[in-house]
């Protein structure tokens, strides 16, 4: 049993604490030991008024279960004054929630400088105000820990808040310096932004919302963030309805767009906007010395360019693009290649192309990006200098964002993603995205270790790497044992895996092995088909991805035993030789998506839906009034309506053009908001039975695009498909 969090002898100050979300957090607080200073204001929602009811209540409510407050009725621009009350009543201030707020929401137009000026004497100022009167307090005693208040309107933006967002995003600018300036002192300071029932929420919810978003769900994550053993600092997580999650910045590798001698253009921006902002090779830098340590190494690639290239120059280069045409016997070939047998029932579907379920393997992914790998660009990438006879594969990591089609042409672009110094060599990073056409169908990333590379200065670590996971400390939850074959590498190598380690004895012993050795990607194939039969029921639709730590050879004709711990939908796994005990693919895991909960059945028939005889009424109605709300809402709507489990009617409400319009079927133009609801929730969101927000918070009613026009939707569907 886990002990208990206290906060004995501690001092906590709640501002804003006479409701809602301050109002838990102060009995939270004090129901764990810590004494608690009650602030607010007592004003209304605007920012006007004042009452010392609301913070007496609360003192009230603390004491009577034995607890100990005082209140504060003092504005948070008045720091000072809120302090002094923890000092006065108990000697001592630890921990500051700066929680009291205001709303003046008006569209950015519309904003006066008081809306705008109340908002952030509040919200920014008064946060400052107080916090800076703590400070010192808590740099003497070297102990301190600080929430900011901040929201999803100041991370993302939000309608008719420009006012509230600024400000609450300046409260995470501060929160992030105050990170960085106390952490020697042992101050923390951490940042949420919630989602809960309070005054600020209350005129926008619903009240079966507001009782799902309780204010209690918020709590423990503030708790623990103040609680002096949390070591977490500078953090900024998002919380709500009994979930939290951690938030933090991505960038994308940008491109040099400077030359020695040559000015920066707009036209080179123009050119070059597509890799400017491409994400696929993002990262993610965690404080200021990370974001400028890419100027520095662009200063220096610039300065470089009369230099000899080092291996750091390498990042980012791409290598010519590789084509790799196939058919079901490609498929079927590596499937023998990883030891399947029609010994086996179950192979057959990977076996035969005429089964009614024939597959291809996930890890048939890798094949046609390894010649990214051997096709020999790699050796020509300046400043790599490559010695292919001094390469060891030593991890790989395999995404497979649908199921492999049986046959077809793939297009695998490959870039180096990072290069690092290890001291006795150097780690390449090679990142391998394949298409078909334009669809992404896997990504591998390669970890290639050159023997005798490194030295050159590098960093020794990447963020960009996909790191290995340690497996569980207990018994495996299944074991299983295959026996390789004395031909496997010689099988598996028709492949496309030439290399004559696997296949020349002679070649073999120059590498100081006493026969060839099997691919590490067979046994990594191995590996994956064990776990996707024990634990997917050779499902290919539930398999997500793999990594593995190449670790020691196998010889052909040894025994591959994969043992494998379930957790979620991790499948953690290391491999062994059987005989030697030695062990070949480590820190190994393979993610599995959830099996689905709803089988497929045979869409139904169009006039079966309810929800046709609500579009039709939406059809005839826009015929009279459709100008008009293409004034008043102007977006397009597409509705996926879905009957056990299957999409099978998509509607387009295009209120943005000329006097509007209904259609039906798929949609070729482009979508403000693309909803998808079943049959049964779209009719009850219709007769109001069923709030539209609490059907998005259920995961009833699913919502792409621009989710705030959704908003626009109340009205539409009340007022004009009434039936």
């Amino acid at each position: 049993m886990s002990v208990p969090l206290s906060f004995d002898g501690k001092v906590v100050l709640v501002t804003g604490a006479g409701g809602g979300l301050g109002r838990e957090y102060a009995l939270a607080f004090a129901e764990r030991g810590a004494s608690i200073v009650v602030n607010d204001l007592g004003g209304d929602i605007k920012g006007g008024g004042k009452s010392s009811a609301a913070a007496d209540k609360v003192v009230e409510e603390i004491k009577a279960k034995g607890g100990k407050a005082v209140a504060n009725y003092d504005s948070v621009e008045e720091g000072e004054k809120l302090i002094q009350t923890a000092l006065d009543a108990f000697g001592r201030i630890d921990v500051v929630i700066n929680n009291a707020g205001i709303l003046r929401d008006r569209s950015f137009g519309r904003t006066s400088d008081l809306d705008w000026d109340l908002i952030h004497r509040v919200h920014l100022r008064g946060s400052f105000q107080v916090t800076r009167a703590a400070w010192e307090h808590m740099k003497k005693q070297r102990f301190g820990r600080i929430i900011m208040t901040s929201s999803a309107a100041g991370i993302y933006g939000n309608f008719g808040q420009a006012n509230y967002s600024a400000a609450k995003l300046g409260m995470l600018g501060l929160s992030n310096t105050l990170a960085i300036e106390g952490q020697k002192y042992n101050i923390h300071c951490n940042t949420i932004a919630p989602t809960a029932g309070s005054r600020l929420t209350q005129t926008v919810m619903p009240p079966d919302l507001l009782e799902s978003l309780k204010a209690e769900y918020v709590a423990p994550l503030v708790l623990w963030l103040c609680h002096a053993d949390c070591q977490e600092n500078g953090g900024l997580f998002e919380v709500g309805a009994g979930w939290i999650g951690k938030l933090r910045w991505e960038r994308t590798q940008g491109q040099i767009l400077r030359r020695k001698a040559q000015p920066v253009t707009p036209e080179a921006v123009r050119d070059q906007w597509g890799q400017i902002c491409d994400f696929s090779n993002a990262t993610k830098p965690a404080n200021i010395q990370e974001s400028l340590q890419t100027l520095v190494e662009v200063l220096s690639r610039v300065e470089a360019e009369d230099r000899e290239p080092s291996p750091m120059d390498a990042v980012g280069q791409t290598l010519p693009e590789m084509t790799f045409t196939y058919s079901h016997i490609e498929c079927i070939l590596y499937a023998l290649g990883v030891g399947m047998s029609t010994k086996e029932p179950d192979h057959l579907k990977f076996l035969y192309e005429n089964n009614a379920d024939f597959s291809v393997l996930p890890t048939f992914g890798v094949i046609p990006s390894q010649a990214s790998m051997m096709s020999g660009s790699l050796s020509s990438v300046p400043g790599l200098n490559l010695d292919m006879t001094r390469l060891l594969h030593g991890e790989q990591y395999l995404e497979v964002y649908k199921p492999l089609p049986a046959s077809g042409t793939l297009t695998s672009k490959a870039s180096i993603a990072d290069v690092l110094d290890k001291g006795s060599g150097s780690v390449i990073l090679l990142d391998v995205h394949t298409y078909k056409d334009q669809e992404l169908l896997c990504y591998n990333q390669f970890s290639l270790f050159i023997v005798g590379a490194g030295g050159f200065g590098g960093k020794r670590s990447s963020d960009k790497a996909k790191s290995t996971v340690d497996m569980p400390n207990r018994a495996p939850d299944a074991v299983v044992t295959d026996e390789t074959s004395s031909n496997q590498a010689a099988l598996y190598r028709l492949s496309g895996d030439w290399n004559p380690l696997h296949i020349d004895p002679d070649f073999a012993a120059m590498g100081g092995f006493k026969a060839p050795i099997l691919h590490g990607l067979c046994s990594f194939g191995f590996a994956a088909r064990h776990v996707l039969k024990h634990f997917a029921n050779n499902d290919v639709s539930r398999f997500k991805a793999i990594k593995v730590r190449f670790v020691k050879p196998v010889l052909p004709g040894q025994s591959l035993q994969t043992e494998m711990w379930k957790e979620g939908n991790r499948i953690h796994l290391q491999c062994k030789v059987k005989e030697t005990g030695a062990v070949v693919l480590s820190g190994a895991y393979v993610d599995l998506h959830a099996p689905p909960e709803l089988s497929p059945s045979t869409a139904p028939e169009a006039g079966e839906l309810q929800s046709d005889l609500v579009f039709a009424e939406i059809g005839r109605r826009l015929e009279t009034m459709g100008a008009d709300l293409v004034k008043k809402v102007n977006a397009v709507f597409v509705w996926e309506i879905t009957k056990d489990g299957q999409i099978c009617s998509q509607w387009a409400i295009d209120l943005k053009s000329g006097p509007g319009a209904l259609l039906k079927g798929p949609y070729s133009g482009k979508a403000d908001v693309t909803l998808t609801v079943s049959d049964q929730d779209f009719m009850e969101v219709v007769q109001g039975k069923l709030n539209p927000q609490k059907a998005f918070f259920e995961g009833k009613l699913k919502m792409r695009g621009n989710i705030m026009l959704s908003q626009k939707l109340d009205s539409l569907l009340k007022d004009h498909a009434k039936l």
